[in-house]
């Protein structure tokens, strides 16, 4: 008598494998399961036993593939009415979750790949619907990522990151000192960041020394109201960059009131009032000294054009006050609007500066996860679901 078994290979506890049939040429396989009798039915929402059967039915499940062959199991599987729940309810037969259409060991197998594959790539390997690859990977993400973790939160970075066009962004908020992204939803606005706070306790909140933005107002007043003793730093990286286009407004501004002889001058020279000059060629350096000779607001705006990161550089507040006011006041010598702004708003939002000393902390680590994040919506052709895109990120940078 042959002892050989396809059960072997269907080690599911309460069901038996009552037949098979099998199309070589279609690559197809379906095998035919229903309840053991010798165990008694039980609810899937509660374990209770269910001794009262409703009805019976039948549903196809995909499998783990054997080989080249896909496999199909034709479940009769039983209605019961659970006394705990007071419903009827399907009963649970341990391989598969009820309304699933894949066996609870397929959808490990899903959830594995889509850690290296897109979406698309692992519906094309297995021959499912991407929508389907898509749900099981969310459910996996929802139980093990969906409740944010707030524990050890000592120093955060916010920042926001565009993912679409149409100005249409989510924030993201950063562990600074672990590398993890503890939390990511769509917008921008103060309504934003509250709901993050809003699930942290009390004591949470309190542990709380610092975090590190850019200048921005919704998110300055979101953590201003829910921890008024976290010190706000304000990025350097931020205020560089809102200084280098107030220099190319004032050199279109300036341009359009040189003389034609020295607008000549002024074509091409946008990058080079904007890139550090000891990474300058020669011809750009001569250039440069050029245009800088015609014009003294440019050279003025040139000359602190490095000068605010001298303020970062400072371990004391009043040493970085003083520069600061220096900083801002011999900016002001240009008399262009846009450069008395940028002064105004650098004395408005000093407090965030000067916390620097205390903090040197800066968004630089929460640019470089952009980046990383970008990579992920690319790979993946973008994302049209951002609850997913957010557990795919906090996946991605969870730690062990």
């Amino acid at each position: 008598m042959s002892d050989l078994s396809i059960s072997r290979y269907f080690p599911f506890r309460r069901v038996k494998i009552t037949g098979q049939s099998v199309w070589a040429e279609e690559k197809l396989a379906m095998i035919k399961v229903e309840p053991d009798q010798r165990f008694t039915p039980i609810c899937h929402l509660c374990g209770a036993p269910a001794r009262r059967v409703h009805s019976r039915d039948t549903r196809a499940i995909r499998d783990l593939s054997l080989a080249l062959v896909v496999i199909r199991l034709i479940c009769r599987y039983r209605k019961v009415y659970c006394s705990v729940c007071e419903q009827i309810v399907v009963e649970d037969l341990e391989f598969f979750q009820p309304y699933q259409l894949v066996t609870i060991r397929l959808a490990h197998y899903v959830h594995e790949l889509c850690k290296m594959l897109t979406v698309m790539e692992v519906a094309d390997h297995l021959g499912l619907n991407w929508k389907t690859v898509k749900n099981i990977d969310q459910a996996f993400l929802e139980a093990k990522y969906g409740q944010t973790d707030y524990e050890g939160l000592r120093i955060l970075a916010v920042d926001e990151i565009a993912v679409r066009k149409g100005h249409h962004y989510m924030t993201v908020v950063l562990d600074y000192e672990t590398g993890r992204v503890v939390w990511m939803a769509e917008g921008r606005s103060t309504e934003t960041l509250k709901v993050f706070f809003a699930g942290m306790t009390q004591q949470q909140l309190q542990n709380l020394e610092a975090v590190a933005m850019d200048m921005w107002e919704p998110y300055i007043k979101a953590v201003q109201e829910a921890a008024p003793q976290v010190k706000l730093v304000f990025d350097l990286f931020h205020v560089v960059a809102a200084f280098s286009r107030v220099i190319d407004q004032v050199r279109m501004d300036e341009y359009r009131q040189a003389s034609k002889q020295n607008k000549e001058v002024f074509k091409g020279a946008k990058y080079l009032l904007l890139r550090n000059t000891p990474r300058l060629q020669a011809d750009e350096k001569s250039h440069l000294a050029q245009l800088l000779s015609l014009n003294h607001n440019l050279l003025i705006l040139v000359i602190l054009k490095d000068k605010p990161k001298e303020i970062w550089r400072y371990r004391r507040r009043g040493w970085a006050l003083k520069a600061l006011v220096a900083r801002s006041a011999v900016a002001r010598l240009v008399g262009h609007p846009a450069v008395d702004r940028f002064a105004r708003r650098l004395e408005r939002y000093s407090y965030g500066i000067l916390n620097h000393c205390d903090y040197p902390i800066h968004t630089s680590r929460l640019e470089g996860v952009n980046n990383k994040i970008k990579v992920i919506k690319r790979k993946a052709y973008g994302f049209h679901d951002n609850r997913y895109f957010a557990l795919k990120v906090i996946q991605a940078f969870a730690l062990g």
